[in-house]
């Protein structure tokens, strides 16, 4: 419970520090030696008081952190540019470009800008819109003639506040671009990038579209080419994380290879656990390191390391300690959209759905017994049902503020099509792996795989396709803080129905005995 505590701390001080945008000397840290002044008179408390000077100690070191994340706007900065005359700049795109349909955006991280005749040394990210051809790559080093310009607000989305959020704070469209030099990035990460661009490549020739932007959704993180027509029916039906990478899909890839570790080896060594490892992380870089799966690779191996190690798995210490780890890392992620679905929707499943299985399989018991047949199916449905629904409590405002748009057929969509999900994961990794030796056995595997993403389709196509299936609604923020604050209280006071029963108890008593002595 400690990890808890601290993490929770640290993540309500980078809040904080974004929130009141106040920078604390840090000297300040100091103040949490404060409470260690108590042991001495509270000696049964020590435990408790150090905890909460550590805690206070993160807190602050939060707040430190989230502003020493931002960036100081001069010379020195590349934002400085924005909104002037043509400039020159000079940098490296340093991440794999995304392309679209007619498109691609690259993230330039910038190393120069030239002033006259004279170059400056500048740091900072543009994110560039450049013609699909010719092909970028990581790793190419560009000389960029444009206009910077400070990203602007598109209809209600706070465009600028969303890339500010990734450390993009300059836009430039279509420029003059000269490739100066190739290959320059790292040279692991360039080879994780290749792999993933020719898996990308092999699914384009062993399935036919929309199947193949489909499998390269699953399997890669690459959502650019799905049809604009697809992607409105899995938002309408509210199952878009049934494509977009998250710990799903990481779940199905680790338990195949544990089982597959285990077949091989044994249990001998932890050998199943290290293959599981490594393969979850490589899986987490050619996926595009997105927030989600990145959350559910930290959590993956927190579980897997406790069982090296032999101790007691905590979902909710998994949890918090990945989202600590990730907004030290980076603290504008806390303020992205699909870093707060993630940790919503992963925050249903733990404290929400668990609840829910157990009083669906009551009723079930209540109203079927427990012996007859019938009773394993149900309670099947039932639990499908329950993990839907907790992840839905968790996410759903959040999916309503930011896409305003509520799905009344979520749970029956996401239960009849999540059947094909581990088949079309699979069946898409392995047939871009073997694309790399023999095309052909990949194309037979392709032939499998697509069945799985078809009736993915079908299923998904019905459901958007039933009148008033979703419901456009226009959420405010204050709205969404009361329902997490309702939400948070409403599972403390379930999970501690004792020892606030207790409480009650003791704190009606004493008028009860004034009552009674009244009387």
């Amino acid at each position: 419970m400690a990890l808890i505590y601290l993490s929770c701390a640290w993540l309500a001080g980078i809040f904080l520090g974004g929130w009141l945008e106040f920078s604390p000397p840090p000297i300040i840290l100091l103040t949490g030696l404060i409470p260690l002044l108590l042991v001495l008179r509270l000696r049964h408390r020590k435990k408790a008081i150090i905890l909460v000077g550590l805690c206070l100690v993160a807190f602050l070191g939060g707040v430190i952190r989230f502003e020493a994340s931002q960036p100081a706007i001069d010379e020195n900065q590349l934002c400085f540019y924005n909104n002037q005359e043509t400039v020159t700049v000079k940098g490296i795109v340093g991440a794999d470009p995304d392309v679209r349909d007619k498109t691609t955006q690259i993230r330039l991280s910038v190393e120069g800008v030239r002033s006259g005749e004279k170059w400056h040394k500048v740091s900072g990210t543009a994110l560039l819109f450049v013609p699909r051809y010719p092909a970028y790559k990581y790793g190419d080093v560009l000389l960029i003639t444009g206009k910077l310009e400070t990203p602007l607000p598109v209809n209600d989305f706070d465009y600028r506040s969303y890339l500010a959020h990734q450390g993009v704070y300059s836009l430039m469209s279509y420029p003059e671009i000269e490739i100066l030099a190739r290959e320059k990035g790292l040279k692991p990460l360039a080879r994780v990038y290749s792999i993933r661009n020719r898996m990308s490549q092999t699914l384009i020739q062993v399935l036919p579209e929309p199947q193949a932007s489909m499998a390269q959704a699953v399997t890669l993180g690459i959502r650019g080419n799905i049809p604009l027509s697809i992607k409105d029916d899995f938002s309408r039906t509210s199952t878009t994380h049934l494509l977009a990478i998250s710990g799903l899909h990481l779940s199905i890839l680790a338990g195949v290879l544990l089982g597959a570790g285990i077949w091989l080896w044994g249990r001998r060594y932890y050998l199943y656990i290290w293959l599981a490892l490594v393969a979850i992380w490589f899986y987490t870089l050619i996926s595009g390191m997105h927030p989600p799966i990145v959350r559910a690779a930290i959590m993956a191996s927190l579980f897997l390391a406790a069982d090296i190690i032999g101790r007691q798995r905590s979902a909710i210490i998994a949890l918090t300690f990945a989202a600590a780890i990730m907004v030290a890392i980076e603290p504008q992620i806390m303020w992205t959209a699909s870093f707060q679905m993630s940790f919503a929707a992963m925050s249903g499943l733990i404290l929400i759905a668990p609840f829910l299985q157990t009083l669906g399989r009551k009723a079930i018991r209540a109203t079927m017994g427990e012996d007859r047949p019938i009773v394993t199916a149900a309670n099947f449905i039932s639990d499908g049902v329950s993990i839907s629904l907790g992840a839905i409590i968790g996410v759903g405002p959040l999916i309503a503020y930011y896409f305003g748009i509520v799905s009344f057929v979520t749970i029956p969509a996401t239960l009849l099509a999540l059947p094909a999900l581990p088949g079309a994961i699979t069946g898409s990794a392995i047939s871009g792996v073997l694309g790399f030796f023999v095309l052909p056995v990949a194309q037979v595997i392709g032939w499998l795989t697509w069945l799985f993403l078809s009736y993915l389709l079908l299923v998904i196509r019905a459901f958007a396709a039933i009148p008033l299936s979703s419901l456009d609604i226009s959420l405010n923020l204050s709205a969404v803080w009361i329902y997490y604050l309702a939400l948070a209280l409403a599972i403390f006071f379930s999970s501690n129905r004792r020892k606030v029963t207790t409480l009650a108890v003791k704190f009606l008593k004493p008028g009860q005995d004034r009552d009674e002595q009244v009387i």
